[in-house]
């Protein structure tokens, strides 16, 4: 009775609204502690947590619903800073403040109850932060009530710390030896931070950051994990109870190495396969950056001892982050919008589906699954299995035992492979084809990315085979029948193609030979092909039909009448059926690739047209001279001719002229000269009358 009182005093002490101010409220893990806090009611850590209600918050999402703006009673009041200024309000902040200058800053936090400063993801927040104390401190003579100050620190404070006991290195560092640690020489202003917070009495918590990136080194080292609403749980137990320690270590109970971590993440997310690759590697990656790479290469064995004891906290992931893998996976896909997206196409040989297929798979970043590819993948995965390895020392019996089990069922199935195909000439049974085709689409790449299936299922019992599951509870009954759908691998968009036989046949008569030499294209196998499919799509049971009844209604496009033979407007009316990208985007490397590819296209284009311009303006030269030497060649023949024409014209009156005018002419200029009369021309006119050779 006495403990219950205790309690409801204490509630009655914490405000029924507290106003919590959070910075940087659009970074990852301030956002989710602010939607958890945004979400809890005040005072709620204060009461003991029943099996009963563990119990049925395991059946419930570990992460809260965001509320809206408008608080309810009871709970926090969520304010904060955003890092970019284009960033948007999150639904479940009351306020947001962007380009804040320091003066109104102060103002907003002496409004608030609490005040969280997480400097894990933006080491230039540290110096903020610092301030922020400081000032709080300086107006700490006028504050009404108590204030809260929560800086949430970063493991690398403790990086260099020596070992408890040099004897033995798995003795763990609680919160009692804060005072021991040691940071890392790129984590200066973290540890800084901590102290000024520390000097002024306030509450502190720490965050460790989860790597998902090869192994450097030889991965033994262990790294303190958290997961964000834990961290968050901590944080309102803090609120809410206000302990007496300064300092207070919030770290889950696993002790996880490097190796642990990336494994599961390629195990959850990949093949399954890792790569030690030595440290000094790690500063050749461009996506890595020195503080990344301080955080995969920490050795510390943490033990959250007071948070243990005395907090009462909803562990979202208290055994740590390869235990609860799938929920963190869960979390990571919804958090970023990453959803796989799942395409069949289907229809004739011939009619594009490759084609298109390869280019879809590289717009949605999807694997593009062939059965080609498929049967060739798994008889070597097979045949590596059945084949003899040398075994070390160290392999222990059971893992012995085990591999041999492995080794006779992977036999065991080769040999009904071989027998199947010499019954089959060389063709594989349909059991087999299905079950590697489920074996692809299980597979952790194409559970996560998504895939394109090209050409397969190709009949009714085939789809039936491939999507149904046998051992699922819930079913729903189709034509009839009551057999379930197998939703993890089954398609979500299903697109058919078609084509007249005439057209795929033109098609393949104009591929070159070196095109169709060894495939499926030559003249009897797509014969034999394509009557094949017409035979097996005229009953009212085909693969159309399958997926027609699940509610998967497939998009037909008629290649035929697209007249295209590079299948661009098929593929741009799928990629509108199917929508934007929705699952894993480029990498940094990638896009800085596709920019400099466009700049580099940019730029050849420009040139392109800077060479056909002038190109251009040296033919338009080219002629005008031309046109310029054609007409002065014109030009003189003209003048040529002119003259010719009037010399031709000019001789007949010449030659009278010397015959019958001049002789007199002459004879008059002579007597002219020697008579030299008054007026010569008179003179010579008289003359030339008086002896015409006509009048005489």
């Amino acid at each position: 009775m006495a403990e219950e009182e205790d309690v409801a005093a204490r509630t009655e002490k914490v405000l029924r609204i507290q106003r919590v101010f959070i910075n940087l409220l659009d970074t990852y893990s301030s956002r989710n502690i602010g939607k958890f806090l945004a979400s809890s009611v005040v005072g709620a850590s204060l009461e003991e947590v029943t099996e009963e209600e563990e119990d049925e918050d395991e059946n419930k999402p570990t992460a809260p619903e965001a509320p809206s703006a408008k608080q309810k009673e009871s709970t926090f009041q969520i304010v904060g800073t955003l890092s970019k200024p284009e960033s948007i309000q999150p639904d479940f902040a009351t306020e947001t403040y962007k380009n804040i200058s320091r003066g109104d800053l102060l103002l907003r936090l002496l409004e608030c109850n609490t005040i969280i400063y997480n400097i894990t993801e933006s080491p230039k927040q540290a110096e903020e932060a610092m301030w922020a104390v400081s000032a709080l401190n300086e107006e700490v003579s006028h504050f009404g009530k108590r204030k809260v100050f929560i800086l949430v620190s970063t493991v690398m404070t403790w990086a260099r710390s020596k070992p408890l006991d040099p004897d033995d290195s798995e003795v763990p560092f609680t919160e009692e030896d804060y005072r021991r640690r040691k940071n890392h020489p790129n984590f200066l202003d973290h540890i800084t931070a901590e102290k000024t917070v520390l000097k002024f009495g306030k509450n502190l918590a720490w965050l460790g950051d989860i790597p998902e990136l090869p192994v450097f080194g030889d991965g033994t080292n262990v790294i303190p994990t958290i997961h964000v609403l834990d961290l968050a749980g901590v944080i309102q137990n803090i609120i809410d109870q206000v302990p007496k320690p300064h300092y207070l270590v919030a770290v889950d109970e696993s002790a996880h190495t490097l190796e642990d971590l990336v494994k599961c993440i390629s195990r959850s997310t990949g093949p399954g396969k890792i790569q030690k690759v030595p440290k000094e590697n790690a500063f050749l990656i461009k996506d890595l950056t020195q503080e990344s790479i301080d955080h995969l290469l920490v050795d510390l064995r943490m033990e959250a001892l007071f948070v243990k004891e005395n907090f009462n906290i909803r562990w979202a992931a208290q055994s740590g982050f390869v235990e609860n893998v799938n929920n963190v996976l869960k979390e990571y896909k919804q958090s970023r919008g990453l959803l796989p997206i799942k395409i069949c196409i289907l229809g004739p040989p011939a009619v594009g589906k490759s084609s298109i297929a390869e280019e879809l798979s590289k717009y949605y970043r999807l694997h593009h699954i062939k059965m080609k590819d498929v049967i060739t993948e798994a008889i070597a995965k097979l045949e590596a299995i059945v084949t003899p390895k040398d075994r070390g020392e160290e392999d222990e019996g059971d893992e012995e035992e085990e591999e041999e089990e492995n080794m006779e069922d992977a036999q065991e199935l080769l040999d009904g492979i071989k027998k199947s195909m010499e019954q089959n000439a060389g063709e594989l049974d349909n059991q087999y084809i299905i079950r590697f085709v489920k074996e692809k689409l299980k597979s952790m790449p194409c559970r996560n990315q998504g895939y394109i299936l090209d050409g397969f299922p190709k009949t009714y019992d085939q789809a039936k085979d491939l999507f149904n599951q046998e051992d699922e509870e819930k079913e729903d009954e189709i034509r009839g029948k009551l057999f379930p759908v197998d939703k993890l691998i089954l398609p979500e968009f299903v697109c058919g193609l078609d084509a007249s036989d005439e057209f795929l046949k033109q098609r393949v008569i104009n591929l070159p030979e070196s095109v169709v030499a060894g495939t499926h294209y030559t003249q009897d196998r797509f014969l034999r092909a394509l009557s094949n499919y017409r035979d097996i799509n005229t009953e009212d049971e085909t693969v159309y039909n399958y997926f027609d009844e699940i509610e998967i209604h497939p998009v037909h496009i008629d290649v035929e009448k697209l007249e295209d033979a590079q299948n661009r407007l098929a593929i741009k009316q799928l990629i509108r059926e199917i929508g934007e990208p929705r699952n894993y985007g480029l990498t940094e490397e990638e896009k800085v690739e596709l920019e400099q590819k466009a700049a580099e296209m940019r730029l050849a284009e420009e040139a392109a047209q800077e060479a056909a311009q002038a190109q251009k303006e040296a033919a338009e030269t080219a002629e005008r001279l031309a046109r310029w030497e054609e007409w002065n060649k014109r030009l003189e023949e003209v003048k040529r001719e002119e003259k010719e024409l009037l010399e031709a014209q000019s001789r007949p009156l010449r030659n009278y002229l010397i015959t019958h005018v001049m002789p007199t002419l002459v004879q008059g200029l002579n007597e002219c000269c020697k008579v030299r009369p008054d007026d010569p021309v008179d003179f010579l006119a008289e003359y030339l009358f008086k002896n015409n050779p006509e009048t005489q």
